[in-house]
């Protein structure tokens, strides 16, 4: 015997198809409510119609990562905002580029990361183009201990010997290869023309701490989990990007502001 869906049902079963395909609670109807052989009948109509019209789930699945991906938006645009202080003025990052530029880029960077030095590339090539970036630099070591041990480096140079000569590490340590020990460190510095037993000796103090460490917090509050990674404007940008990608998301900010 054919067990036959009145006509409301029916129409319930269509817009429980389509809430299930969008993720939206259905209000429409109390599964609880039905008895077994109206529940398996509701089962085999929603079935039924996806498999007829399995175009409305493809769409149904497409609105719903659009919602996602403007719901990650908008969370990303109101995390930037609340920690907009520890970002773009934290006393402390490097800054690059023009100081006075019309559009900020930070970085999140990690001295042993493969895309780093790749972005490493693209960023100059973008400051290079564009004089009227301002570029922060973060260092977030994330991946080793070498990473570490890079990023003590960098930062005591620039609180012992200034910007100039963090820049001169900065650009040194991104290109370096194979094993990072202290004594590496020493002599990469010391090859600069710098006083590497003097950096390394204040690798640990509280001051380089300080700054790694409120880093570390900074990119645990922004959802950050790997390098490189960046904020631009308002905009997270999570991973590598080629030149046009970073060049694309600039001028989008410049004509919103």
């Amino acid at each position: 015997m054919t067990f036959a869906l009145p006509r409301a049902l029916r129409l319930a079963t269509l817009t429980a198809a389509i809430g299930l395909a969008t993720a939206l609670p259905v209000s429409a109807l109390d599964l609880d409510a039905l008895t077994d052989d109206e529940r398996n009948a509701f089962r085999d109509e929603v079935r039924a119609y996806l498999l007829e019209n399995p175009e409305v789930l493809m769409e149904a699945i497409g609105v719903l990562e659009q919602r996602q991906a403007e719901a990650q938006v908008q969370q990303d645009k109101d995390l930037v905002t609340v920690n907009a202080d520890a970002i773009f003025n934290d006393g402390f990052s490097h800054v690059a580029g023009n100081p006075d530029g019309d559009y900020t880029i930070v970085e999140f960077v990690d001295y042993q990361c493969g895309y780093c030095r790749k972005a490493y590339e693209v960023l100059h090539d973008l400051l290079e183009k564009d004089g009227n970036i301002r570029l922060i630099l973060k260092e977030f070591p994330i991946l080793s201990e070498a990473s570490l041990m890079s990023a003590q480096f960098a930062i005591s140079a620039q609180q012992q010997f200034g910007e100039e000569v963090y820049v001169q590490l900065h650009d040194e340590l991104i290109a370096v290869r194979g094993a990072v020990t202290e004594e590496r460190l020493i002599e990469l510095a010391d090859d600069l023309g710098l006083d590497g037993a003097a950096i390394a000796a204040g690798m640990s103090s509280p001051e380089v701490d300080r700054v790694l460490k409120e880093n570390r917090e900074l990119g645990k509050r922004l959802g950050i989990t790997g390098t490189p990674a960046f904020v631009m404007k308002d905009t997270m940008a999570r991973g590598f990007m080629e030149l046009e990608q970073m060049e694309y998301i600039v001028s989008q900010g410049r004509a919103a502001q």
